[in-house]
C-alpha cells in the first residue's frame, strides 16, 4: 500500500485490497473512502467486500464514486461532508490516487491556498494542476 498523506488528518492511495484494511486500522486509520466506480476494472475488490473488512476493524466507509474529468459540485459535496463527518484520519483510493487528490483540493478541508493544495498533491505524484481555475472560483 502507497499511503500518501496530503493533511494529518487525511491521505491518499491506490485502490487498496481487501486484505490492506487490517494494515489501515493498524496504522490508525479510521474510516476508508472509496471514489471508484464499481467495476471501473475487472480486478478490483468489490464495495460491498471493503465496506464489510472496515466494519470488522471498527472502520467507517463512505462511498463516492467518481470518473476522472466529470467531477462535479455534487461530488465534492459529498466529498466535503465526508471529510467533516467521518472519523479521522481517513484513507481515501481510487485507481492511482489521483482522483482522491482532486476531490480533497477541490473541497479543501484545511483551507490551504491553491498552490498550497497544487504543490501537496504534486510532492505524492498528483497532478491537479489542471484544477487551478476551479480551484480559485
Amino acid at each position: 500500500m502507497n499511503l500518501q498523506p496530503l493533511s494529518p488528518d487525511f491521505s491518499v492511495t491506490p485502490q487498496i485490497e481487501i486484505a490492506e484494511i487490517a494494515d489501515l486500522a493498524a496504522c490508525g486509520y479510521k474510516s476508508i473512502i472509496g471514489n471508484r466506480p464499481e467495476r471501473e476494472a475487472p480486478d478490483q475488490p468489490a464495495w460491498g467486500s471493503l465496506v464489510a473488512e472496515a466494519g470488522r476493524h471498527g472502520m467507517s466507509a463512505r462511498h463516492i464514486p467518481v470518473v476522472a474529468g466529470q467531477i462535479g459540485p455534487k461530488d465534492v459535496k459529498c466529498f466535503a461532508d465526508a471529510l467533516h463527518t467521518l472519523p479521522t484520519p481517513i484513507a481515501a483510493f481510487c485507481r492511482t490516487g489521483t482522483r482522491s487528490a482532486m476531490l480533497w483540493a477541490l473541497a479543501n478541508p484545511d483551507e490551504l491556498s491553491v498552490d498550497e493544495r497544487i504543490t501537496t498533491a504534486a510532492e505524492h505524484g498528483h497532478d491537479i494542476a489542471s484544477l487551478r481555475d476551479r480551484m480559485e472560483s
